[in-house]
């Protein structure tokens, strides 16, 4: 192919000149001339605005390390209790700052040990960036202290396993091309885990020359960018449905902020379409709005049910509800209640992410859009404005309300309101709600706590609540405060964790001590690994009481534990006690610095949530049941006009008959075969099913040149989400031109 270039101007000439100077753009790098990789590193951490570092000190990071003390006044290396809990703090510094979060650990045991925490950030999709140190690389193979390769260990091989990027820098020489790709890995959309192996002889050596940019701009973009047409089309569908629904997954955290998050609200009020949340991304969206379902999923709100199914609620409303729109999540086990059928709707499905490999995996979608959140949410916003509201939007606003008028949101509101002793977990996810000042950062760790909290704490914006909900490690949270209330000093950071995750990294309340840092650890006591022991007893029940004290932990003085660490503690026994232990922890944490550790001994015989209700799936078939419309004529044959098995209804084949006289009606075409569609959808609804429900629909024809007419009346009757159908040629009783039969599927 030809290609075409500007004139130019003859070689030598003014103009020629002037051109050249003016098509040079500004510099974007500095030349550095024999800096050590060690000095390199620390600079592209301080252009990323990295000041802090977490980990433990070891030999194989020692010229990093006396790097990192030549330029204390820029960097802060917080030296942690374990590697695993300093990328647990990392990754909650990461979360509350919007910065890096750095481990910097030794070879060997400390790299392996960093790696949970390391893979939990890549999950949980945080920009974490672990750097583990290797021996010299003169002493490869000759079985040095902590030296991978002679221990058959190969760190690179296993944090690439692990996390979205691992590389071994070998020499000075591809050190920045290797760690920038490292920083668009972590710090890219979606965020992930990166990993550097430095060997330490390469951290001491010179670069001869290197261009050093000015801008992160100037090695890494993050991505802006939306589908018009897809956006169109979704929110076409949104705002054409009758019960259309926003499901805003941990992806949209980032994106749903400040004017934005302002926006979408008065978006969804015009339209009055409600909004719920994964589990992860708990109170991304005001969780006291009047449009808002809370979160779905393990341990989901009650109101998400009502209208996902009104006729939980009524039955004589709508089956199911029609049109959902997925923002920001890969809709994985926890987030859909391990992908319960119920969260499929009854017309269009849209889901919207940045990550490609995740669109349509496990629901069947309408279509799918890759974008980035922030830019489809901008668009939305702006359709918004542009278009009128139908007339559902008030029956709608009207029903949602009434949901919240006649059902609570907890399945024990009983127990959230109890001031019984011991506390129950209920009330005292209360008492945590009540006390939660504008602008808190809530970590939920893994056990029983996180059904306590996801289901009865109720949490708006400014606040903010943090999970770790697809790898789901203990302890987690018991770290991640540490690094948040080091991110954010001014604001309450409070974890909710289990006694069986503080005795793992409780460890790190000394990290907080050491560093002045007033987080704040509410500890769930029952002296037992109740998850475990009641989800046994679901699964292999055990009258004898087997389970309850199986996992026992030997009855630990969390309070005194925590004080040796240097932590206030409080023991708590019922809802006086936590009203005024939690207060006062909030008052002393802001005002000396001291980590605050609430031991809440609770009620160990209350169930969570997803032990007691588990999901929405319908029960097994029971036992088939004839159904027909009051009045109905009797059958000319030994059959019933329907069967209802469990929630699936089988309509048996139906004619043009007047159900009043029982007789055959041979008119039209056209007229025989409304006559039978009225006779069918009779048949379904006395079934306590509408048409919506059918999946499945035989015609048969005594003349199949019939078939057009057929479709214009059957679009009637099912003008959109066709069912499946077959049409075929028949020779029919008492010359009458059609017969149908179907099935339907009730919403449980």
């Amino acid at each position: 192919m030809a290609s075409r270039s500007a004139p130019t101007a003859p070689e030598g000439s003014k103009t020629a000149a002037l051109s050249v100077a003016a098509a040079t753009p500004a510099l974007t790098y500095t030349v550095l001339n024999n800096p050590t990789v060690a000095q390199v590193l620390l600079k592209y951490l301080a252009l990323e605005g990295v000041d802090t570092l977490f980990g433990i000190p070891g030999a194989a990071i020692m010229h990093l390390l006396n790097e990192l003390k030549n330029q204390r006044g820029t960097f802060r290396y917080v030296v942690c209790r374990q590697e695993t809990g300093a990328a647990y703090i990392a990754d909650g510094y990461a979360r509350v700052s919007g910065k890096l979060g750095v481990v910097l650990v030794t070879s060997g045991p400390g790299a392996t040990n960093a790696l949970t925490g390391t893979m939990n950030a890549q999950n949980a999709g945080v920009s974490l960036l672990t750097i583990t140190g290797e021996v010299a690389e003169q002493y490869y193979g000759k079985g040095y202290l902590q030296e991978g390769t002679d221990a058959s260990l190969n760190v690179d091989a296993v944090y690439g396993n692990a996390s979205g990027y691992s590389v071994i820098v070998t020499n000075p020489g591809n050190f920045q091309t290797l760690f920038t790709q490292a920083l668009r890995d972590a710090l890219g959309l979606p965020h992930r885990a990166a990993h550097i192996s430095l060997p330490d002889d390469v951290a001491s050596m010179p670069i001869p020359s290197l261009r050093f940019p000015q801008s992160p701009q100037n090695y890494r973009a993050t991505p802006k960018c939306s589908d018009r047409h897809g956006v169109q089309k979704a929110f076409e569908r949104l705002t054409r449905a009758a019960r259309p629904l926003i499901f805003l997954g941990s992806g949209a955290r980032d994106a749903l902020q400040g004017e934005r998050l302002a926006a979408f609200t008065r978006m969804i009020e015009r339209f009055a379409i409600p909004v719920m949340t994964t589990p992860d991304a708990k109170a991304v969206f005001p969780e006291s709005h009047p449009l808002s379902l809370r979160n779905f999923g393990t341990a989901f709100c009650e109101w998400t049910k009502y209208y996902l199914v009104p006729k939980l609620l009524d039955p004589t409303l709508r089956s199911h509800y029609d049109a959902l729109l997925v923002l920001g999540t890969t809709l994985g086990g926890f987030a859909t209640n391990k992908w319960d059928p119920i969260l499929v709707p009854q017309r269009s499905l849209v889901q919207v992410d940045l990550d490609q490999t995740v669109i349509g995996r496990v629901l069947p979608l309408d279509f799918g859009i890759v974008a980035e959140i922030g830019a489809v949410i901008d668009q939305l916003v702006e359709l918004a404005l542009e278009t009128e509201p139908d007339d559902a939007v008030d029956d709608r606003r009207e029903f949602i309300a009434r949901i919240k008028n006649e059902k609570s949101p907890y399945l024990d509101s009983a127990n959230r309101d109890s001031r019984q002793s011991p506390i129950l977990p209920q009330a005292l996810m209360k008492c945590i709600s009540d006390a939660l000042p504008p602008g808190a950062n809530v970590f939920v760790d893994s056990g029983n706590c996180v059904g306590w909290a996801l289901h009865y704490l109720a949490v708006d914006p400014p606040s903010r609540v943090y999970s770790a909900l697809a790898m789901g490690p203990m302890g987690f949270a018991v770290g991640a405060v540490i690094g948040a209330k080091l991110a954010a000093p001014e604001a309450m950071c409070l974890a909710i964790v289990g006694d069986g995750a503080f005795l793992m990294h409780g460890v790190e309340v000394s990290t907080a001590a050491a560093n002045k840092l007033g987080a704040i650890w509410v500890v769930l006591n029952d002296n037992d690994l109740t998850m475990v022991s009641q989800g046994m007893n679901q699964f292999f029940p055990d009258e004898s009481g087997v389970w309850r004290d199986y996992y026992s932990l030997g009855k630990p003085d969390l309070a005194r534990f925590a004080q040796a660490l240097g932590a206030d503690a409080y023991n708590v026994h019922t809802v006086e006690d936590m009203q005024h232990a939690l207060p006062a922890a909030i008052t002393a944490a802001g005002l000396s610095g001291t980590p605050q550790v609430i031991v809440a001994h609770i009620d160990p015989t209350q169930i969570p949530p997803y032990y007691q209700d588990p999901g929405f799936t319908p029960p097994p078939p029971m036992a088939n049941t004839p159904i027909a419309p009051p009045n109905w004529p009797k059958p000319i044959g030994p059959y019933s006009p329907g069967i209802k098995a469990g929630n699936t209804i089988y309509v048996s084949g139906q004619g043009p008959i007047d159900p009043k006289t029982g007789k055959f009606v041979l008119g039209s075409f056209e007229e025989q075969a409304r006559l039978t569609f009225n006779n069918v959808k009779a048949i379904i609804e006395a079934g306590g099913a509408t048409l919506d429900d059918v999946t499945m629909v035989n015609v048969h024809l005594s003349d199949l040149s019939d078939f057009q007419q057929l479709n214009a009346v059957y679009l009637e009757f099912f003008p959109s989400n066709f069912p499946a159908r077959t049409t075929v040629g028949s020779e029919l009783l008492e010359h009458i031109a059609i017969e149908v039969d179907c099935v339907a599927i009730i919403p449980s």
